[in-house]
């Protein structure tokens, strides 16, 4: 059984870590295309790659973490961040758009290109994106409050996370963890 956390980022407080910094200098050939959210052939072929990388759980279908056949607009206005190297896409994340706030939904990548941290750099991307389009949270999904895989959620600045019994948001560190954890 683990605890699931909601998590934010105060996008006005936020700063990229050392690490995280390193990661977009060392990408700095990427070449970005952020487009209504469509799901095309291409990053179809990449999510049935990066599904591999799973031995539990692994979904069917990128479309079951996309709600619709109409990303872009059903159930709101979803983008999709393409990471190229040249010509290749080497990842691709969905973020929903909200009127304060956009949500990462869900992010591909090539294995083969591990080693650039392409889950973190389209995060990156997400949250630079929205910074720069005014809104005040960036909400990268959950993480349990037990070592998991989405431990690298947890990475971020200005880290904020759903406190259930208050219904608050607190910041994520490490005495609010050590006292949640009692409390569970």
């Amino acid at each position: 059984m683990q605890t699931i956390q909601p998590l934010r980022i105060d996008l006005a407080a936020f700063t990229p870590s050392k690490s995280q910094r390193r990661i977009l200098a060392a990408n700095s050939d990427i070449r970005w295309e952020i487009i209504p959210a469509r799901a095309d052939d291409d990053v179809q072929r990449l999510f049935q790659i990066h599904k591999g990388r799973f031995s539990s759980n692994v979904p069917d279908s990128i479309f079951d973490f996309i709600a619709s056949e109409q990303p872009a607009s059903h159930p709101s206005e979803c983008l999709e961040f393409r990471a190229l190297l040249g010509d290749r896409l080497i990842a691709a994340s969905f973020m929903a758009l909200g009127r304060n706030s956009t949500s990462g939904i869900y992010g591909v990548f090539d294995p083969e290109f591990s080693r650039r941290s392409p889950g973190t750099l389209t995060m990156l991307r997400e949250i630079e994106f929205s910074r720069e389009s005014g809104r005040a949270h960036y909400y990268p999904g959950y993480a349990t409050l037990e070592p998991s895989a989405y431990d690298y959620k947890k990475r971020y600045s200005a880290l904020e996370f759903l406190d259930w019994s208050a219904g608050l948001w607190l910041p994520l560190h490490e005495p609010v963890r050590q006292s949640f954890k009692t409390e569970s």
